[in-house]
């Protein structure tokens, strides 16, 4: 028995939870928390949409047709047969027209007449996959070219909204990716400066922290993109509202570093670097920093929802992105009008991607958050 026990136990040890490391604790406590590794496997999804978002939509974000101009989404449907008797294990039913006399409005309803078979990797539009590769397949869409291929439905000029819903997955999160980022790299320094030197640098950082957070949101929105010029071209207005999106965002993550590092600097294991002749970068970045970049991680995951909720906004209210730049908050502009809404409801479909994304978002920010601190229990 004792035998056995001496054995085990060098196993019992390596799994034992007061001999893990810190990161290795994060990541149990992290899977048990069902909710956040749900919505992360979301999230990595999210992103795979985005960076394939060309194979994964049926055609280009810019591809229109006018003769079906807000038509309304078609059902997939499985095993079934055409007018010739031929048998499609994948197909949608076209659609058949009818023009109201009293709006004098063209309506579309579902023809079971009319059988358009469906395949994956069908060949459709050309395309330059991340600007590197000629490709012209499609993960799923109508097997011959041209067919009507509408999953949620067309706007107003006959293009398809599943479409451009996929290609605005690119711009929304890559604005919420890379704005974060520029807050981060900004919260980092700016907060470790004011928690690590104190005095008359500390009041000045957070003094500017008040006066940025005191200024209504929308507003300075306005104003800061007020300055971007509307001819300018579409990738710097882009580069623009992420810029000016970062510059705002910023303050939280600072607070939150500034915090940390007002705790930390009296640490023992901070005073042993100074007194071994460690430079002050070698400290911040080598010894501060990685001790809490667990809470660091849980803070950006959380500022990133943020970010896209501001750029859809801006670009709902017309004020941040613009056409022919496809976003979830310039798709949503076409749901500003009421007459169009009414007869076309699923142009609100963009708004339930954004709904879904910062909702996975934030649970998977509370997941690393409560994560973060694994020694808390």
């Amino acid at each position: 028995m004792t035998d056995q026990a001496i054995a085990l136990s060098p196993e019992l040890i390596q799994n034992s939870d007061a001999v893990a490391g810190q990161w290795k604790l994060i990541w149990r406590r992290f899977r048990r928390h069902r909710l956040a590794l749900a919505a992360g496997v979301v999230i990595f999804l999210i992103y795979l949409v985005a960076l394939f978002a060309e194979v994964l939509a049926p055609v280009s974000s810019q591809t229109y047709d006018s003769r079906y101009t807000y038509a309304p989404p078609q059902q997939i449907k499985f095993a079934g047969y055409d007018a010739a008797g031929q048998f499609h294990p994948l197909y949608v039913n076209g659609y058949s027209m009818k023009v109201d006399p009293i709006a004098l409005s063209r309506n579309y309803v579902a023809d079971p007449a009319v059988v358009i078979p469906l395949g994956f990797f069908v060949k459709g539009e050309p395309y330059r996959l991340w600007g590197l590769f000629n490709f012209d397949r499609h993960l799923i869409g109508p097997i011959e070219m041209g067919k009507p291929f509408y999953l949620f439905g067309a706007d107003r000029l006959g293009r398809d909204v599943f479409s451009r819903t996929v290609h605005g997955t690119r711009v929304s999160m890559s604005v919420g990716l890379i704005g974060v980022a520029i807050s981060l790299i900004l919260g980092i320094i700016l907060g470790g400066i004011s928690g690590l030197y104190g005095g008359w640098v500390d009041d000045v950082i957070q003094r500017s922290i008040e006066l940025i957070n005191s200024i209504p949101t929308i507003p300075l929105w306005m104003g800061l993109v007020a300055a971007v010029p509307i001819s300018a071209d579409p990738l710097l207005v882009y580069l623009w509202i992420t810029i000016i999106l970062s510059l705002i965002g910023w303050t939280d993550l600072a607070r939150v570093v500034r915090g940390r590092f007002l705790s930390l600097k009296t640490e023992d294991f901070v005073i042993a670097a100074r007194l071994d002749g460690c430079s002050q970068m070698r400290i911040i970045w080598r010894h501060m920093v990685p001790s809490f970049m667990s809470h660091i991680i849980a803070s950006v995951t959380l500022a990133i929802p943020t970010m896209i909720l501001a750029e859809t906004a801006l670009s709902f209210l017309g004020i941040g992105l613009r056409p022919p730049v496809v976003s979830w908050g310039v798709l949503l502009q076409e749901a500003q009008n009421i007459l169009a809404v009414s007869s076309a409801p699923w142009l609100f479909l963009p708004g339930l991607a954004v709904i879904i994304t910062v909702l996975a978002l934030n649970f998977l920010g509370d997941g690393l958050r409560d994560a973060a601190d694994p020694y808390e229990y």
